[in-house]
């Protein structure tokens, strides 16, 4: 049974208060794992959270404010002293390898390679497992880059489709774990051939800093988690939020429910919000499956059976 396991380590924005790690997502797939962003921080965040950093195969960056991006050294520190030697993919906007060159300066030599992906379109995909990757732009104060972590599923197997293609049910099997068969008479059979249309699948989307757009939307657009920023609760907080290029509770509702999505996660609360399940009811209105993120929160998304 295909999973997708998704770990919030941190929640916090701007600065890591006593109870409350910056903000950073673990997610993984068939073995694969991904972190996306690393503030100051974040290395404790994963410990506390039961998560080993050791064997992260990708790490994704949001953007290039400290609060997601300071801890990067320390991590890549600690996977060297363990004894890492695969490497490391990063994805980031334009300016990842001015950045992250800059910040090794104290960290000059590792035991394994960085291999860099910047990001300069809307929208880039990756394998990550089975799944999909997608990261698409967003808008903040500076370029910054949502993500969605989408697993397809196959159709269920339709005999009716196999017996009219003339398929021997021989390859049948074969037929619904790999693309293609190729018989003994050079014949070759595709999976299309004895599937029915393709189930809904598994999807999860992390998006802060920005402002709500339409692009949002349509990136999350029927996932099942969607983590989204709520660096303010406060209705009266507009003016700021918009000054900042953040977002308010009842903004992240309003795209969690234009996106049809399963269930909202806020994240990257303020600091000055010690208590963000106070203002959970202005996201309820909009969007009742809503709850405030906590660090460590974790969820294991699994197919539906049918």
């Amino acid at each position: 049974m295909q999973v997708l396991e998704v770990v919030l380590g941190g929640t916090g924005g701007t600065m890591p208060l006593k109870n409350r790690w910056l903000c950073c997502c673990w997610m993984r797939q068939q073995g694969k794992t991904l972190l996306i962003d690393c503030g100051e921080g974040t290395q404790i965040a994963l410990k506390c959270a039961g998560i080993s950093f050791q064997g992260i195969d990708i790490l994704c960056i949001t953007h290039y404010h400290a609060d997601h991006i300071s801890g990067l050294v320390g991590l890549l520190l600690s996977m060297g002293n363990e004894g890492r030697t695969a490497p490391l993919t990063i994805i980031g906007p334009k300016g990842l390898i001015r950045t992250v060159t800059g910040l090794r300066v104290i960290a000059p030599e590792l035991p394994f390679a960085l291999e860099l992906h910047e990001l300069t379109e809307d929208s880039a995909a990756f394998p990550f497992g089975d799944a999909v990757l997608t990261a698409f732009a967003v808008r903040h104060t500076m370029p910054c880059y949502g993500y969605s972590v989408t697993l397809p599923r196959a159709g269920k197997f339709d005999v009716a489709r196999a017996a009219a293609a003339g398929i021997p049910q021989k390859y049948w099997s074969p037929l619904q774990k790999q693309l293609t068969v190729t018989a003994e008479d050079g014949t070759v059979y595709h999976q299309s051939q004895v599937l029915g249309e393709p189930r809904k699948g598994l999807k999860v989307t992390y998006c802060t800093d920005t402002r709500p757009i339409p692009a949002i939307a349509k990136y999350a657009d029927s996932s099942d988690l969607f983590i989204c920023e709520g660096m303010y609760g406060d209705p009266e907080k507009l003016e700021k939020a918009v000054e900042t290029a953040h977002m308010l509770f009842s903004e992240a509702a309003q795209l969690a429910l234009l996106a049809n999505v399963g269930q909202l996660w806020l994240t990257h609360f303020s600091p000055s919000l010690p208590d963000p399940d106070a203002y959970l009811p202005n996201a309820r209105e909009m969007f009742p499956n809503t709850v405030c993120g906590k660090d460590g929160m974790e969820l294991t998304l699994r197919f539906s059976e049918d």
